[in-house]
């Protein structure tokens, strides 16, 4: 596992919030530039889609996962959206994964681009990580 480093993350209305965030993730892409696995939007704040399955309206979504073998962060309800809905056991390739993949894929926007109004800063020099 990683070490995780933090950052800040700045909204739109201006106010600050300390993320935690693997140190080899990606940078944040420009707004309306294809998603490249930051996670930045997600540790944030939870999506619509996220809220639902985290149960909570602010915070890091609990579906988002860290992929050491991509070094990048994956929405859990792309890639095994049963076990982030309490059923761990259903078959990742089978037809209700599938349906709710399909699902989630439209209700997070996939494959459309950045959306997230967020400016990251990197921790001030002599901050713990």
């Amino acid at each position: 596992m990683a070490r995780s480093s933090s950052g800040k993350a700045e909204g739109p209305g201006g106010a600050g919030r300390v993320v935690w965030i693997q140190p080899e993730a990606p940078g944040k892409p420009a707004l309306g530039e294809p998603c490249n696995g930051c996670g930045l939007c997600c540790l944030a704040e939870p999506c619509p889609l996220g809220m639902l399955v985290s149960l909570k309206r602010e915070g890091a979504c609990r579906a988002l996962q860290w992929s050491d073998e991509d070094r990048q962060y994956r929405c859990g309800m792309l890639m095994h959206p049963t076990r982030h809905l309490g059923l761990p056991r259903l078959r990742p390739d089978g037809l209700i994964n599938r349906l709710i993949r399909r699902y989630a894929r439209r209700m997070i926007a996939a494959g459309i681009g950045c959306d997230a109004e967020i400016k990251a800063a990197e921790p001030a020099a002599g901050t713990k990580r």
